[in-house]
């Protein structure tokens, strides 16, 4: 055995590990391939090996082969083997390899429940919180059922570290295991008020990712998450809670009153930045109607848009564009900034500074703010940015059928100064806004005819750029509308020879076509005019004309543009015969283009009818054989497929040449350049190919050309320089409408107030004809059609689950249970029988006694007659009418009914609903209340006669004296009870510890946390000290100074020496021997608080410091300086957090061995109840009772440091009573002990 285990370890010697593995693979460089499929060979062989050592070491190589891509599938049985090791670095090597090559389809996952339930139930935490890691890569649907109940149980592990991690995973188990999470949640609520952080943070998380999709079942936990919020000081888990209720407020609106304060606190106090950010969402989605807290948001959002940052930027313009959607208003006020945004080096911030504008516009800011992104436009770099702010500028004109644009003419004018922006794509978008308006505007049809007359005019200068870029489409739209509207052209024949230049031929095949078309048009309305005047000669020039440009066309490489050239060329030759012998026919030539066109809808093909008898699937041809698809492709008809071979082939040729291949290609094309005669050569030296190789484009000289007669292009009359444009004498004179509608409303001093002009009051110069296109006969026009659902496999449409209802019976998690032999299948039902049987008698004979009592005492107070029996007469004839019960005696421990609920004689008294609290704790009510008497129904209340509704009100009178005289003896109670130190006591947990004993013992003494700190004629301070868990080092001492002179005090001036473990947190730039300022004065007579800061190093010995108090006494005559000296006490227990502790935690804290050192002292008997002397030693040494058993009990406290003390205090029995203490720093301990016993006794 021994030679087989020296054996293994030489072989181990010289196997790789990963590191050898890494190295080769980086010097393998050129055979990288041939070496992991070599390594991959070695792998296999010590995968075969017993030795586990080797198998995880194999692993751990497969594993970083996993991570360069590689299958490592294969290997799944043996990464199985690894994580079934006990050793836990073989363990973690495993889990490691699981969790990156595991997936639900691994068929060995099936073999892995029981071996990670082991590791799920191991003693060393560190084992299962690996388990619980690994599956949260692999989780199954069958992992997820079978150890569902097994990671719910490490929910309450003692260990955090395990808690956490098992809270964390259940998210997973819900996804895979949806009916896990009813009978699960319970336990995950818990988990939400958790003492460590980190699990409470965990549990935040897991709730809210499942309320991300199904927000409405978590509703019921907005109380909790309330108080989470007003607690917790995590940034995180806030941003968390408050995305959440960013989902709950639009489903329980009364919710956003109740988080509008904290909401707005955090959003005043935070420095976080991402938590400001959801403040403000969740502001905006929650409380869109408070405004108040939007202004608040806006304000806010300014702060982030003006920052340098750029993150911050962005996200400052992403959420003033959601306020924008309910609060306009308040955005348009910051428009100057979001102007300014515009200018920003970075394309996101711009692109979303534009979004925002498009919101923003309205009809008095429309014309304004598109000039200025016109202007922006012009300086704008990169075409893309260009091309969006182009199309931002068309959406923000046109959106909603053109609310905002009161005058068209302005709109037309813009469009055209569009066409001018170079290298744009969006020309097509251009086109059809112009046709748009000119179809629906009918009143400004004349102007833009001629604005397209005039584009028309210099279509040369944009068909030139046709191959750069898209802005010749506008030529598509201004053809149209010059044709279809040639009535309102001044000088059609002008257009119509524009219409005919031969640079039009490098026009699109579609844009061409348009020409063509519209070109007949112009040429029917110049006919009708010309016979009109009887104009002969100019009617035989046009048709001359047309004969003889209209075969340019007829040449064109596209079918549409020839086909409608050929055609009206022979219709030309047609009419041109007919005019020759005098025949008019301008009428048969005008009636070809008769009639107005409409748009068509949309929608209008789906509203076609299907005719009578047609089958839309069946199949016009024989359906294909399926032997086709083996035949190969069908031969293109007009490309054929050996060309489409050739080119394949020739591609894959070229890729293949060689160096000399291609030099010998080179020359033979240099020679074939050289003999061209078509090909342009440059000027010089004969040889000229080496010329041509090394000259450079920079090298080429500009030349300035002399145009002696200046270009005209519409809207560019003035260099690109120049601010003026052609849309901007509209600006202008709404400026002075503006102006002059001002003077009027002034001049006229009338005493009432005008309102602010508003957007009715803007004239609307055109009216947009609002048309949803042409529909077939009888179809009328409908919503959006083809709405898509969710998907049903979605996990969280699963996780959609009532969680308020209580559990079933059924709803349980799956168990692992051994196997029981149960009684046969004939005997099991009849004892089940009998069983229920025997219950349900029981039940009916308690039910019958309860109901014969019930009786009797009411036949008693009816015949008594007392008038507290019932509360009124209208009340007692409701409850006994058919379907009610009798309302039980005070003195019964039964549910109160209200009337108004009829009750059924089977039913059993229902719990009360998790929404009632929800409701209860929104309405903000003291407290609930206890039955609510009901309005009786209008029958009834027919019924009963004056007479009773007298007595009714009677007895209404005296209940509310009762309940009166009962809480006036209640508040005596406690009043007396609670001590004037109790009220100022702001810590919660001080009071947790003695609260307990108020109720069973005699009253407790007065008990005060302040001290006397030092007093003189003049001036008197008491102090107690207050210590926060965030900050362990510092100590806040709250000293209140009260006034015993008839004088002001002033310039108040507080100091501590400073020693070398505790320092006095003071202004900066000041020394040790400075104090710190009081920052108030003191009358007469009166008193404030002043609140210090201290830093300590160790708390585990008591502080003696000394300190200077310095104060000026003001007269009416002069003012004299005082000074008084003190001595300040800082026991160890002021650094001791009374902290609520289970039984169980306390018990494991005893049993673990880190509480190493104890120290014990004893109270001699001075005749103090037990119950005082506990009391006491929880309010000044800041304890909190665990348990309490007749005279002895077990207290907790934790330090700020983390130090655990553990107390028991018993009363022996000669009233001496006995503390013994455990803690891990004895020197703490001892001083402790010994604070307590003087503070005690």
């Amino acid at each position: 055995m021994a030679l087989k285990k020296v054996k293994g370890s030489l072989e181990r010697v010289f196997d790789k590990n990963l590191h050898d593995l890494v190295r080769g693979i980086r010097n393998h460089k050129d055979d990288e391939a041939k070496f992991i499929a070599q390594c991959i060979d070695e792998i296999k062989q010590e995968l075969r090996q017993d030795n586990i050592a080797v198998k995880a070491n194999a692993v751990a190589k497969l594993t970083y082969l996993q991570m360069l891509g590689y299958d490592i599938s294969w290997a799944a049985f043996n990464v199985i083997e690894v994580m079934s090791s006990n050793k836990f670095t073989f363990k973690r090597i495993g889990y490691l390899a699981a969790s990156q090559s595991f997936h639900e389809e691994t068929e060995v996952l099936m073999l892995t429940t029981n071996m990670i339930r082991k590791d799920l139930s191991s003693q060393n935490q560190y084992d299962a919180a690996i388990a619980l890691n690994g599956l949260s890569c692999f989780m199954t649907p069958d992992l997820a059922r079978d150890l569902a109940n097994d990671v719910m149980t490490l929910m309450t592990s003692t260990r955090p570290y395990i808690r956490k991690r098992a809270v964390l995973i259940m998210y997973k188990i819900f996804l895979k295991f949806p009916e896990a999470l009813r009978p699960a949640f319970p336990r995950l609520k818990e988990k939400l008020e958790d003492p460590d952080p980190g699990v409470q943070s965990a549990a935040v998380n897991v709730i809210c990712e499942l309320a991300r999709k199904n927000p409405k079942n978590y509703l019921s936990l907005a109380p909790v998450f309330f108080k989470l919020m007003t607690s917790s000081t995590n940034n995180w888990v806030l941003i968390k809670i408050i995305k959440l209720f960013g989902a709950l407020t639009p489903l329980e609106p009364r919710l956003g009153k109740k988080l509008i304060e904290p909401l707005t606190n955090l959003i005043h106090s935070t420095s976080a930045m991402s938590l400001l950010y959801e403040c403000i969402n969740t502001v905006i989605a929650g409380m869109p109607n408070h405004n108040a807290s939007i202004q608040l948001c806006v304000q806010k959002l300014r702060i982030l848009i003006e920052d340098s940052d750029q993150n911050l930027k962005y996200l400052g313009l992403l959420a003033m564009s959601k306020i924008l959607k309910t609060h306009p208003k308040s955005v348009q006020a910051h428009k100057d900034l979001i102007l300014q945004c515009l200018d920003d080096k970075d394309e996101s911030i711009r692109l979303r500074a534009l979004d925002l504008l498009y919101g923003m516009v309205s009809k008095k800011n429309l014309m304004e703010i598109v000039r200025k992104l016109m202007i922006h436009m012009d300086k704008a770099e990169g075409s893309m940015y260009r091309d969006e702010l182009l199309s931002k500028i068309v959406q923000i004109c046109s959106q909603n059928n053109y609310q905002y644009i009161t005058n068209f003419e302005w709109y037309v004018s813009v469009l055209v100064e569009l066409t001018r922006v170079e290298g744009t794509r969006h020309g097509s978008v251009i086109a059809s806004q112009m046709l748009d308006v000119a179809i629906r505007v009918k009143a400004i049809r004349a102007f833009a005819v001629e604005q397209m007359a005039q584009l028309l005019e210099n279509s040369h200068i944009v068909a030139s750029s046709a191959q750069r870029n898209g802005i010749c489409e506008v030529l598509y739209a201004a053809a149209w509308i010059a044709g279809e509207f040639s009535e309102h052209l001044r000088d059609p024949k002008g257009t119509l020879e524009d219409m005919l230049r031969q640079k039009v031929t490098s026009l699109p095949g579609h844009i061409q076509a348009v020409f063509v078309q519209n070109i007949m048009k112009l040429y029917a309305a110049i006919l009708v005019k010309y016979e009109e005047d009887e104009d002969n000669d100019g009617i035989r020039e046009v048709s001359d004309l047309l004969v003889e440009k209209l075969p340019m066309f007829v040449q064109s490489g596209d079918l549409e543009v020839q086909e409608r050239a050929c055609c009206i060329l022979q219709l030309m030759k047609y009419v041109k015969k007919l005019q020759d012998k005098d025949v008019s026919c301008a009428d048969e030539v005008s009636a070809l283009f008769a009639g107005e066109l409409n748009p068509v809808a949309p929608k209008a093909q789906r509203k076609v009818a299907v005719p009578e008898g047609l089958d839309l699937d069946k199949w016009i041809n024989d359906p294909p054989s399926e032997s086709s698809d083996e035949e190969g492709p069908a031969n293109s008809l007009f490309i054929p497929d050996d060309s489409r071979m050739m080119n394949e082939s020739l591609t894959r040729q070229v890729e293949e040449l060689s160096d000399d291949e291609l030099e010998r290609r080179r020359e033979a094309r240099r020679a074939e350049t050289q003999n061209n005669p078509h090909y342009l050569k440059l000027g010089g030296p004969a040889k000229g190919s080496k010329y041509q190789e090394v000259v450079n484009v920079e090298d080429i000289p500009v030349a300035n050309i002399d145009l002696s007669v200046p270009l005209y292009v519409p809207a560019q009359e003035n260099s690109p320089e120049s601010t003026k444009r052609l849309s901007d004498k509209y600006l202008e004179a709404e400026r002075q409408a503006r102006k002059r509608e001002k003077k009027r409303r002034h001049g006229k001093k009338s005493k009432r107030r005008h309102k602010s002009e508003s957007e009715e009051d803007m004239p609307v110069v055109h009216k947009v004809d609002i048309m949803g296109g042409e529909m077939p006969e009888g179809a009328t026009e409908s919503g959006d059609e083809g709405n898509q659902e969710l998907d049903d496999n979605d996990p969280h449409k699963l996780l959609d689950i009532d969680l308020d209802r209580p559990l079933e019976a059924d709803e349980k998690l799956p168990v692992r249970t051994h196997r029981i032999v149960s009684p046969s299948a004939e005997e099991r039902p009849v004892e089940e029988k009998k069983k229920h049987h025997r219950k349900d008698k029981e039940k009916e004979k308690k039910k019958k006694e309860k109901e014969k009592k019930k009786s009797k005492k009411e036949k008693k107070r009816n015949k008594s007659g007392d008038d507290s029996a019932h509360p009124s007469l209208l009340i007692a004839t409701e409850l006994m009418s058919p379907g009610h019960e009798a309302i039980p005696s005070p003195g019964e421990e039964e549910e109160v009914v209200p009337p108004s609920a009829p009750v059924k004689k089977d039913s059993t008294p229902k719990k009360e609903e998790p929404k009632d609290d929800l409701d209860f704790w929104l309405s903000g009510q003291d407290a609930p209340v206890a039955v609510e008497v009901t309005a009786p129904e209008a029958g009834a209340a027919a019924d009963v006669d004056s007479d009773a509704e007298d007595t009714s009100r009677h007895k209404k009178k005296k209940e509310k004296k009762a309940k009166k005289e009962k809480k006036e003896k209640k508040d005596k109670k406690e009043k007396k009870k609670k001590s004037k130190a109790a009220d100022e006591d702001e810590e919660i947990g001080r009071r947790d510890g003695f609260e307990e004993l108020a109720s069973d013992a005699p009253a407790l003494p007065p008990m005060s946390s302040y001290r006397l700190l030092a007093e003189d004629s003049n001036i008197k301070m008491t102090y107690e000290t207050r210590v926060q868990p965030q900050q362990g080092q510092q100590l806040i001492v709250s000293v209140i100074f009260t006034s015993l002179a008839q004088e002001h005090l002033k310039s108040l001036e507080f100091n501590v020496m400073d020693s070398l473990n505790t320092k006095m947190d003071r202004l900066p730039g000041a020394t040790t021997h400075d104090g710190v300022p009081v920052p108030f004065q003191l009358p007469p007579n009166s008193f404030n608080e002043g609140q210090f800061a201290f830093q300590v190093q160790s708390i585990n010995v008591a502080q003696k410091l000394r300190g200077t108090l310095t104060y000026t006494i003001k007269t009416e005559e002069s003012s004299t300086s005082e000074k008084l000296d003190f001595k300040l006490y800082l026991p160890c227990t002021a650094f001791l957090i009374a902290t609520p502790c289970s039984s169980d935690a306390f018990a494991r804290l005893l049993q673990g061995g880190d509480l190493s050192s104890k120290y014990s002292i004893k109270l001699p008997n001075s005749g103090v109840p037990f119950s005082h002397i506990l009391a006491k030693v929880c309010f000044y040494g800041h304890f909190a009772i665990v348990e309490q058993i007749d005279q002895s009990a077990s207290l907790y406290s934790c330090s700020t440091q983390g130090h655990h003390i553990c107390l028991l205090v018993k009363a022996n029995g000669g009233g001496d009573v006995s503390i013994d203490g455990k803690c891990a720093d004895g020197s703490l301990l001892s001083n402790v002990m010994e604070e307590i016993k003087v503070t005690a006794s």
